[in-house]
């Protein structure tokens, strides 16, 4: 990548809830216009991961910082620089689409006159000049995630954290929302990415995977796939569940 500007950077973070260790010294940097995937099964600690990063939780220790901010004392920043969408809710349902874009843009101290213009544009942008005044709860999937993907964005953060965005939704539309993250990734926004469908991640300028709380591989996916002897990221996925660890040399140099 052309701008090589650290955005995420995380060193021995460490989340522990009693005795049980969420996540174990986690050692990575996100990059400035990167999609960067963040993989694993359920019970891995990404989520816990996630919500340290977007100043929702504090780590129990480590040196963390997001857009600049450190995780400990200036969440309050970090929170005003990213944008999240998650799959099982961003948008409300009983609000149209014109005010659920007004209430969210307003929270990020937009102005309403920019909120206005920025608001045709992007209904223009998304064919949804139609639908403006419609209630999100009449819209298809796709729609929905499209939108809540523009709304996360609206505000023009730093970074956006899309957790699962593609559940559930069709193969073409899932294809149409990566041009949306492409897109947005070549302005100079960093999208941090986490999802179960492994062909994403062949999608990712890097992907890390995370395993029992550990971060046990991070790498482009064409090394990944090389160091790991794997035709597909599900293959590499496969293997490190399995315990099958040989470590990059590029993830062993940060953690060294």
């Amino acid at each position: 990548m052309e701008n090589r500007g650290v955005v995420i950077q995380a060193r021995n973070m460490v989340k522990k809830f009693g005795h049980f260790t969420a996540n174990d010294n986690l050692n990575f940097d996100v990059y400035k216009g990167e999609i960067f995937g963040f993989l694993g099964a359920n019970g891995a600690g990404k989520t816990t991961a996630i919500r340290i990063l977007c100043g929702l939780s504090a780590p129990t220790s480590g040196k963390i910082t997001v857009a600049g901010y450190d995780v400990h004392r200036q969440t309050e920043s970090i929170k005003k620089n990213i944008g999240y969408m998650s799959q099982k809710f961003t948008l409300y349902d009983n609000l149209t689409v014109w005010e659920n874009i007004r209430f969210y843009a307003g929270i990020y101290g937009m102005k309403l006159s920019a909120i206005k213009v920025k608001t045709d544009r992007l209904m223009k942008n998304l064919d949804l000049e139609h639908a403006r005044d419609k209630r999100i709860a009449s819209l298809p999937l796709g729609w929905k995630q499209k939108l809540a993907f523009s709304v996360a964005i609206f505000h023009d953060p730093k970074i956006v954290f899309l957790d699962e965005p593609t559940g559930g939704v069709d193969p073409i539309t899932r294809r149409q929302f990566w041009d949306m993250i492409y897109e947005t990734a070549h302005s100079g926004i960093t999208v941090f990415v986490t999802t179960h469908y492994m062909d994403e991640a062949e999608y990712c300028d890097r992907v890390s995977i995370m395993v029992d709380g550990r971060i046990d591989a991070l790498d482009t996916p064409a090394k990944l796939k090389k160091n790991y002897k794997a035709k597909t990221m599900n293959d590499v996925f496969l293997k490190l569940a399995r315990g099958e660890n040989v470590c990059p040399d590029s993830y062993r140099e940060l953690n060294s």
